[in-house]
């Protein structure tokens, strides 16, 4: 006996015992997940007591057990259940559908199943009242790349992002490639200052991953982000504006990058070359007199005579608007300093597998709940063994191993195994 046969028998044997309302109910789910095929409650009794009649019919004329399935094909293909009766392995079935929603190229999920995820997120984001973003990506001269180096190399650059978007996601998260060179990341519970900073460490380690393909070209990432509730509460509203957000941000990154040439252009301008001066300033010089020697020339200069110098140009008229200065020199103006907010820098860690090792104890290690600016949380399993400065080694998906030094600022006992410990970067 084989042991699908095996385990049908005992089936048979198992539902022999149960009353009918609880039969009926398991049979009609046991027919759903293996033929696919919704039967009424009331009916299911009496299709699978047909089945069990049709493999004792089978199994005399044959002179041997009749498989389970075999009757089950023969009962649903003799009534019609069957309209279009395809044999496909279940292996063969699964590629199909990975296949039909996943791009050929980078292996991320395509357009098609981006629409279902984000229509499904944003119903379970309006369900539970959690934060939903989407940010929207490209990549910029990406063209200029097919153009000058080639498809080949074009698809490299993708396979590049592709991997760098991977290296980004939580479990959580889903990334997509909804066009050429267009990406796609649904973050469920993210607020709008998480999935900024995710989007602006996507493009430093998207640069870095680049760089062992030495382009000519700096290709570059650009995103736009959009979060449910703030921004709207439907797909296409949120579609709309990660866009608009998108394509801004790209021109302010042309504006800025034709800024810049402009810059080193003027930097690259020879030194001491002074402009020639206006023509109303150079002193005639006659063409039949040939230029005298400089001894003869020193020899007629005047002596120098002492002029006074000139009085200050008047001031302007002040408006009796303006408002009073003081009268003594004021301070330079210090320059100013922009600091981002350590808040939008602050990205959760819950949901992966971000860890650190203790340098001094590398069988000793941390989960990391958050990382920032400023900081990172570790969850110990005790605070006994916990100095007051360690060194670590942060291990984060989306980068490199770091390793670092950290000052511990405070500790709260989550659990009984667990104790969730602050700590500031000393370097």
């Amino acid at each position: 006996m084989r042991p699908n046969d095996a385990y049908f028998d005992l089936l048979i044997e198992t539902l022999e015992g149960l009353e009918p309302a609880a039969r009926a109910q398991f049979l009609q789910r046991f027919f759903q997940s293996l033929s696919h095929i919704d039967f009424p409650e009331n009916q299911v009794i009496s299709v699978w007591e047909e089945v069990l009649a049709r493999r004792a019919r089978l199994s005399e004329r044959s002179e041997s057990l009749v498989s389970f399935q075999t009757a089950l094909v023969d009962v649903f293909s003799a009534s019609g259940r069957f309209r279009l009766p395809v044999v496909l392995e279940y292996e063969e079935l699964k590629k199909l559908q990975r296949n039909a929603v996943t791009d050929p190229l980078t292996g991320l999920h395509n357009r098609r199943l981006f629409d279902e995820t984000l229509e499904k997120e944003l119903n379970r984001a309006r369900r539970y009242a959690h934060p939903l973003s989407l940010v929207t990506l490209d990549l910029h001269r990406f063209k200029e790349v097919n153009d000058k180096h080639g498809h080949p190399r074009g698809d490299e650059v993708l396979h590049a992002a592709a991997t760098t978007l991977r290296r980004a996601l939580r479990t959580s998260d889903s990334a997509f490639r909804t066009g050429g060179d267009e990406f796609a990341l649904i973050l469920p519970q993210t607020d709008s200052a998480q999935a900024s900073a995710l989007s602006r460490r996507v493009g430093i380690v998207f640069s870095e991953i680049l760089r062992p393909l030495n382009l000519t070209i700096s290709v570059s990432m650009d995103h736009g982000v959009a979060t449910y509730p703030q921004d709207a509460d439907q797909r296409d509203q949120l579609i709309r504006i990660a866009d608009e957000r998108l394509y801004h941000f790209k021109h302010r990154s042309r504006d800025e990058a034709a800024a810049e040439r402009s810059t080193i252009s003027d930097a690259t301008t020879p030194a001491g070359s002074v402009p020639p001066p206006p023509a109303e300033s150079q002193t005639p010089t006659s063409l039949e007199t040939p230029p005298a020697s400089h001894s003869a020339l020193a020899a007629q200069a005047p002596a120098p005579v002492e002029v006074a110098p000139a009085p200050p140009p008047p001031a302007a008229p002040t408006s009796p608007l303006q408002t009073t200065r003081p009268s003594f020199p004021l301070a330079p103006e210090e320059t100013r300093i922009y600091a981002v907010p350590r808040k939008a820098e602050r990205v959760s860690m819950s949901g992966t597998n971000a860890y650190a090792v203790l340098a001094d104890q590398p069988v000793q290690r941390a989960r990391v709940v958050d990382l920032g600016f400023g900081g990172v949380a570790l969850d110990f399993p005790s605070a006994e063994n916990v100095p007051e400065t360690l060194l670590a080694v942060l291990h984060v998906p989306i980068l490199p191993p770091v390793r670092v030094s950290l000052k511990r600022l405070w500790c709260k006992q989550l659990s009984e195994d667990t104790v969730r410990v602050g700590c500031c970067f000393i370097s």
